[in-house]
């Protein structure tokens, strides 16, 4: 939204700080200038900013400190600021220090608003994050896992750990790329100790997903002991995308404690990640030592092969008379992806019993056009970084599209932005209306400023390549 402002300063001088927030021109006879100002949220910030310099000046230290850092600006409309905290707060910043704001507002502004101070509204309740249960389907078992050259090894660690866990291999660390195998291998290891032993006490968590839940545990001051004891009283304990919790200082910590309790009581852990504990440059130390401390095992991507037989196999439980030309021609075509390979059966499958279509080459050729390209559509492309950018940081895929100006969202943003730039071909001002920003100047600073951090940050360059690595491979 455009608003035409009237500014006036003193001695033929516009207001200053109104000045520099805005950039106003101003006319050096009448010291006073109509000016189109466009207000966005970094304007918001930076006006907010100012006015709580100047509301400092203005009540003690103590005062300040315990009334107004909760305080937040929620809209500006040009004449009217609603400013959001809760109930309590604002009952006493309404009575007792109302006109003080409105005053501020207009040192810095330049003009009159009128202010508002309203009770921040109340967010429904987030459900307790939960461990995602593993191994209560059949589905993904060892049975109907498609043993090659590339999974062998992983494969063989898996059964093993299933038929002994916490003394065999402890804990088994299973790297490789995206798509190939690591989950289907979580999902048969709780199939089997279930068979073996249907009372284990098996606990499966994503790395983000723990790493939320403790944060949320230590943000709402709640009992981290009920956290401790969830995690660290397991018999079997499965993490996929370790990776993720490199450089996350406190998860990190609470990790580490979490694994020696267990491997000190003989659980097992199994651990997935994308990479080798080796080439996590931004996991301590001592977290990267435990991680090779027991057996590390990579899956590469499948051979022709053994994608064919991965063919074959979905196709067969899908009641699918799969020709092997038409496995071999897939098998061919999708090369790094066991899911993208499944996903080609299964719309083979819908080809073949909606639209009546014969199961040869050319419904093939239709089944994976739909699911498979050498290069995604930038919208695809864009949405793969910022989910993969939420993965890495920890934070919601909503925060960094909001406008919130918290530095734990603002830096994922920038993040974002410069990834966006780099891999697609979009400009400046479209990747500002992907955010939903009306000046390109944010972007610009996002990516000058990120591109100035990895060149001199090791730690932010391996993140930035990661994240692009991890985009490339899904």
């Amino acid at each position: 939204m455009v608003y035409s402002y009237g500014v006036y300063g003193t001695n033929n001088k516009p207001n200053y700080a109104y000045y520099l927030n805005i950039g106003c021109e101003y006319s050096g006879n009448t010291g006073k200038k109509e000016k189109d100002v466009e207000i966005n949220m970094d304007l918001l910030y930076e006006i907010w900013e100012n006015v709580k310099k100047e509301i400092s000046k203005n009540v003690s230290e103590t005062v300040f400190a315990v009334w107004f850092p909760d305080l937040k600006l929620d809209t500006f409309d040009g004449e009217n600021v609603v400013l959001v905290d809760d109930p309590f707060r604002c009952k006493i910043l309404n009575e007792k220090w109302h006109g003080m704001i409105e005053d501020c507002f207009e040192k810095i502004m330049g003009f009159r608003v009128k202010v508002s101070i309203e009770p921040v509204p109340e967010k429904p309740k987030k459900p307790e994050p939960r461990a995602v249960k593993l191994g209560e389907s059949n589905e993904y078992n060892f049975d109907n896992f498609i043993v090659g050259d590339s999974n062998k090894f992983a494969h063989a660690a898996a059964l093993a750990v299933a038929t002994d866990p916490g003394h065999t291999y402890n804990p088994l660390f299973i790297h490789g790329n995206s798509g190939l195998g690591k989950t289907h291998l979580l999902n048969a290891i709780c199939v089997e100790i279930r068979k073996n032993n249907p009372d284990a006490h098996i606990i499966y968590v994503r790395s983000e997903d723990f790493m939320n839940e403790l944060i949320d545990y230590l943000q709402n001051k709640r009992d981290t002991s009920v956290f401790h004891n969830k995690y660290r009283n397991a018999d079997i304990l499965l993490v996929d995308d370790v990776q993720f919790i490199a450089g996350k200082t406190s998860t990190e910590l609470e990790f580490f404690h979490t694994f020696d309790t267990l491997v000190k009581a003989k659980s097992q852990i199994v651990l997935t990640s994308d990479r080798p504990p080796k080439e996590m440059a931004t996991l301590e130390e001592r977290l990267r030592n435990r991680f090779e401390s027991g057996l590390i095992a990579d899956i590469q991507p499948p051979d022709v092969e053994t994608r064919v037989a991965i063919v074959k196999s979905k196709a067969k439980s899908l009641k699918l008379d799969m020709p092997d030309s038409v496995a071999l021609f897939i098998a061919e075509k999708v090369k790094n992806n066991i899911r993208q390979l499944e996903g080609a059966v299964k719309n083979i499958q819908a080809q073949v019993a909606l639209h009546g279509s014969e199961l040869n080459i050319a419904t093939a050729q239709v089944a994976i056009r739909d699911i498979f390209s050498e290069g995604d559509p930038t919208p695809v492309l864009i949405d793969k970084i910022i989910d993969e950018v939420s993965r890495t940081y920890g934070v919601q895929v909503s925060d960094i599209k909001s406008k919130k100006h918290d530095a734990k969202f603002t830096y994922p943003r920038h993040v974002a932005m410069y990834i966006i730039r780099e891999m697609t071909p979009l400009t400046n001002k479209k990747i500002a209306e992907v955010f939903g920003l009306t000046d390109h100047s944010s972007v610009m600073y996002a990516v000058k400023k990120i591109g100035n951090d990895r060149d001199n940050n090791y730690s932010l360059k391996t993140i930035i390549a990661d994240i692009m690595k991890n985009v490339k491979a899904t």
